[in-house]
């Protein structure tokens, strides 16, 4: 398995492997392929035989500078129960484009057992607390039209860690 930085040119292939991935949202593939483009820092992709088996995008909050924000997280078939998910994230703190974050955040619905089973690992994994407080909520945010997303928020955790499991 092979971690590296997306390019413009794996705009398709992230689209179609978080359409491969239920319950996650469908990003426009614009929005993919501008994630590829602009925060390839910030993105991470696992590649085996030359096929993309896992994804995971995110972002530095410009109003907490000590956060990660993971927005997605996904993980085809073959390459699930091998702790892909974790392995990615964990290289993606690793990275200098990273220094400093102490937290890492994101948001989940309260029923996507297997996020909240990958985030809880992280805690576990890293010593830290994993706090979970409503963020946008169902009828306020989506207007009935989504549930509501919980912000989990891991932290503080020590980034020495992080960075040793990668060597």
């Amino acid at each position: 398995m092979r971690f590296r930085r997306p390019t413009a040119a794996d705009g398709p292939a992230v689209t179609a492997l978080i359409a491969a991935c239920p319950p996650l949202d469908r990003n426009s593939r614009y929005c993919n392929l501008l994630q590829c483009e602009h925060f390839a820092e910030q993105c991470i992709i696992a590649e085996r035989a030359g096929r993309i088996v896992g994804w995971v995008s995110g972002y530095r909050p410009p109003s907490d500078a000590h956060a990660f924000f993971v927005w997605q997280v996904a993980v085809a078939a073959e390459g699930r129960g091998r702790r892909l998910a974790s392995r990615m994230i964990a290289a993606l703190l690793a990275r200098p484009a990273q220094d400093g974050v102490t937290h890492m955040i994101t948001t989940i619905t309260a029923d996507n057992q297997a996020s909240w089973a990958l985030f809880r690992g992280l805690a576990r994994d890293w010593d830290a607390e994993l706090e979970r407080t409503p963020l946008f909520e169902r009828e306020t945010h989506f207007a009935g039209a989504h549930a509501t997303e919980f912000l989990a928020r891991i932290g503080p955790f020590d980034r020495t860690k992080i960075d040793a499991e990668q060597e």
